[in-house]
């Protein structure tokens, strides 16, 4: 399958953050054209919205514990 192939949600959050920062470097550099720019922005921002619904997945998995009777609960910090 050629990269342009691959689907995000196939891809590890690692992976993702390593083709950001590479298409960030690219749009920094100033050497891409106009159409490759926003060809290559418009990529970036898939990007950037499928790490943001790992992070939001991750986050409600961590905030959910084991409650007495085996089920899971959401995670409340009691205040005092």
């Amino acid at each position: 399958m050629a990269k342009s192939e691959v689907k995000l949600e196939d891809m590890k959050f690692e992976e993702l953050m390593e083709m950001l920062e590479n298409t960030v470097r690219e749009l920094e550099d100033g050497n891409v054209e106009l159409d490759d720019s926003i060809n290559k922005y418009t990529e970036a921002m898939k990007i950037v919205k499928a790490c943001n619904e790992r992070l939001e997945k991750a986050e409600k998995a961590v905030n959910k514990v084991l409650a007495e009777n085996g089920e899971l609960e959401d995670f409340k910090l009691e205040e005092e």
